[in-house]
């Protein structure tokens, strides 16, 4: 009984090691750019097997992953807080956090250290008179696009065809600059309405990529301003793009020439909810006149992104932004709460 109780001691010794020696291994590999190089090439293989093998599934596979996951984990938690089946149970608990942080790194975590795009583009200087001057050309985009959608009842924009949407975004990636993008579109779609709507409007997501099966996941109960914009970034993770400001870049990349005009007023309108972010700070009465500036039609579809943002505050949303924010910090990212790297690439491109 005591061997046995040595041999449990030393497998779980054992197993906390090896976490830790992968913490440290994949920290020293993330320095390594030959390293980063070869999983760059590796989620360039692995990415078009994986959107193949789930996209045909009607549900998000991702999230009945994540479900069990969860469940596994909190029958671990209840097992390991019983005393008679602690030890047996905290071992069984550690194998399984080495194998998902395994996964995780070698299919998608390697990717948030490499070469920024801010490096392919020249330097320029964020001076604050040309990103206004920016902000009232995307003013008059907005307004321009914004006549030509469709509306609901309400007179908020809607949505015409999300499939015709999906189909736009991929032929997009395939026409991305070459001096800034070396990745490959599969033109597999893989979006999907995620299972989790009523946690992910509470919690202020609009979508997320699930690394362990490729799909891209949003909330389909968004305003439909968000959506189009939406699946375009999630769209960039898929590419390859893990940083959420690059992707965020790429995305508006995808839309900013699109035919498809629910895409384009998405993006441009995105683009223009940036710059004002990035200029509330700095010169708040110049964002309040912007805002004056809004057409009636884009009037409606702020008070519709307010309504929906007041009616899911909580909890819920301080608490997905604080972890979200440490975890963008702990991938060399800028938190969630940033746009001057989007804007940056922004200013750069233009």
């Amino acid at each position: 009984m005591k061997t046995n109780k040595v041999k449990l001691y030393h497998k779980k010794r054992f197993w906390a090691g090896i976490l830790l020696a992968q913490f440290l291994l994949f920290f020293i590999l993330s320095k390594i750019d030959v390293v980063v190089t070869f999983f760059e090439r590796l989620f360039e293989i692995q990415k078009g097997f994986h959107q193949i093998l789930y996209s045909s599934i009607p549900f998000s596979v991702g999230d009945v992953f994540y479900i069990l996951i969860i469940s596994i984990f909190l029958f671990f938690i209840f097992k390991i807080l019983k005393q008679n089946s602690r030890k047996k149970y905290v071992l069984k608990f550690l194998i399984l956090i080495n194998i998902l942080y395994f996964i995780y790194q070698i299919s998608w975590g390697m990717l948030y250290f490499q070469k920024p795009l801010l490096e392919k583009l020249p330097e320029k200087e964020l001076e604050l008179s040309y990103i206004k001057q920016l902000t009232f050309e995307y003013l008059e985009k907005c307004r321009k696009t914004r006549s030509l959608v469709k509306e609901d009842q309400s007179g908020v924009f809607t949505i015409t065809n999300i499939n015709v949407i999906k189909d736009e975004i991929l032929r997009n990636q395939t026409q991305l600059p070459s001096s800034l993008n070396n990745k490959k579109g599969t033109r597999i779609q893989a979006f999907k309405s995620s299972l989790f709507k009523p946690i992910m409007s509470y919690s202020g997501i609009l979508g997320y990529y699930n690394p362990f099966t490729a799909e891209a996941q949003y909330n389909s109960a968004l305003p439909s301003t968000y959506i189009p914009f939406t699946l375009s970034h999630e769209s960039a993770h898929q590419l390859g793009y893990a940083r959420e400001q690059e992707a965020n870049f790429i995305g508006f990349l995808i839309g900013e020439n699109s035919t498809n005009l629910d895409l384009k007023y998405s993006t441009d309108y995105f683009v223009l909810k940036s710059l004002l972010n990035f200029l509330a700070e700095r010169d708040p009465e110049f964002v309040k006149e912007i805002l004056a500036e809004y057409s009636p039609e884009m009037q409606r579809d702020r008070l519709a992104e307010k309504l929906f943002v007041k009616k899911h505050e909580g909890l819920l949303d301080v608490f997905f932004g604080f972890t979200n924010d440490l975890f963008l910090k702990s991938n060399q990212q800028d938190g969630s709460i940033t746009y001057s790297y989007f804007i940056d690439l922004l200013i750069r491109y233009k």
